[in-house]
């Protein structure tokens, strides 16, 4: 069973990245998660990112997700494309805190 933050969309609330958009690819512990966006952070090297850092979201990259609980690695191109369209379809003011 998956947990419910895969493939969630997050929001870097400190760092250089602050701001940004990202899409959770892996629970480390309770407190850090691996963050993706397939542009600054490639899925090839994946951003540790405390959980106390960062800024849940309604939204979920479905494309993302699916990759992931199949197992596979999802191509750099589908996270670009999935934070793209939510962020075209104004869905980023979906926030919520964790």
């Amino acid at each position: 069973m998956l947990d419910e933050r895969l493939g969630r969309v997050v929001i870097s609330k400190s760092g250089r990245d602050k701001g940004r958009m990202f899409v959770v690819v892996q629970i480390v512990n309770d407190r850090f998660v691996m963050l993706a966006d397939g542009d600054l952070r490639k899925i090839e090297n994946p951003k540790l990112k405390n959980l106390n850092h960062i800024q849940f979201t309604n939204m979920k990259a479905e494309d993302v997700l699916d990759y992931l609980a199949r197992g596979e690695t999802p191509g750099n191109h589908i996270f670009r494309k999935n934070l793209k369209r939510l962020l075209e379809n104004g869905e980023r003011d979906g926030k919520e805190v964790w």
